[in-house]
């Protein structure tokens, strides 16, 4: 049986090569693939491969001082969900092109947004009417899966946040409590505390994310579609009755999927149906 595992940890890490050294051996070793970054501010990785050898990972890693009691959330893989191992350092283990913004200690990032868990979240809602949730995704992500009535940003990259942000447009929410959302977590830990910088009063986060959300509360809650992760995959669903929000690019028909718009010979990520995505493959081939 083969897992996909999501994860991440801000600490400070004085020696970030070194912890790359070790981490490119131990998923060698077990034959695991997928991504993982270090920065002085931590790390973020998702790997695959067999559950046992998974289970074996998330022992070790979490053996490194700064990394115990990390969460690390699992989700079914296929076996084939990344092509290859990349363990790589960088400025940032999540790009906002704002590494000196980032303070971080022991217990995380400094400075940024309230943990809110899912259950805590439903709260807010009941008890305050003027909540606004804001997607801390790119928007392609969005198209095929949101939180119900959510702001969406108008960004390509992460790194297109601070600009937004600096722009002011955002700044009419300025007083309200603002719950950011992404995948699982970690961009809104930087994003949060972008935020709070530039003088949001009460900014939250979704703790775990978009996927503990799933967790815990499938389709029934506020999530509606499907998840867009980084792998092979594409997209994930919280269950057999998800929405269908998207729309195929190529032919307009109602999708979850996602993939390449292959069809311009372009990178960029748009809604794709099961039907159109071959014919995509084969035009690129051509």
């Amino acid at each position: 049986m083969h897992k996909v595992l999501l994860y991440y940890r801000f600490t400070p890490i004085a020696d970030p090569e070194a912890v790359r050294l070790w981490q490119h051996a131990l998923c060698e070793q077990l034959g695991l693939t997928g991504r993982i970054l270090i920065s002085r501010h931590g790390i973020n990785g998702t790997v695959g491969g067999e559950t046992d050898a998974l289970k074996r990972y998330a022992r070790a890693t979490r053996e490194y001082s700064g990394f115990r009691g990390m969460d690390i959330k699992w989700s079914a893989g296929t076996g084939s969900d990344f092509p290859r191992l990349s363990v790589k350092v960088r400025e940032e283990i999540v790009t906002f092109g704002a590494p000196d913004e980032l303070e971080v200690d022991a217990d995380g990032v400094v400075g940024g947004g309230q943990h809110l868990k899912p259950g805590e979240l439903h709260r807010l809602l009941e008890e305050r009417d003027d909540v606004v949730l804001l997607d801390g995704r790119n928007r392609f992500e969005a198209e095929v899966g949101r939180f119900r009535g959510a702001v969406v940003p108008d960004v390509d990259t992460t790194r297109d946040f601070v600009a937004l942000l600096d722009s002011g447009a955002f700044d009419h929410l300025k007083d309200k409590p603002v719950v950011t959302y992404c995948t699982g977590g970690v961009r809104c830990e930087v994003l949060s505390s972008l935020m709070r910088k530039r003088g949001f009063d009460e900014v939250y986060q979704l703790e775990g994310g978009i996927v503990r959300y799933g967790e815990s509360f499938g389709n029934r809650g506020l999530w509606e579609g499907s998840l867009y992760v980084f792998d092979q995959r594409q997209t994930i669903d919280f269950g057999a009755d998800a929405a269908v929000l998207g729309s195929c690019a190529a032919c307009g028909e109602p999708t979850g999927g996602m993939g390449n718009c292959r069809l311009w010979a372009c990178r960029k990520q748009v809604p794709v149906c099961a039907a159109c995505e071959p014919a995509c493959t084969e035009h690129v081939a051509a």
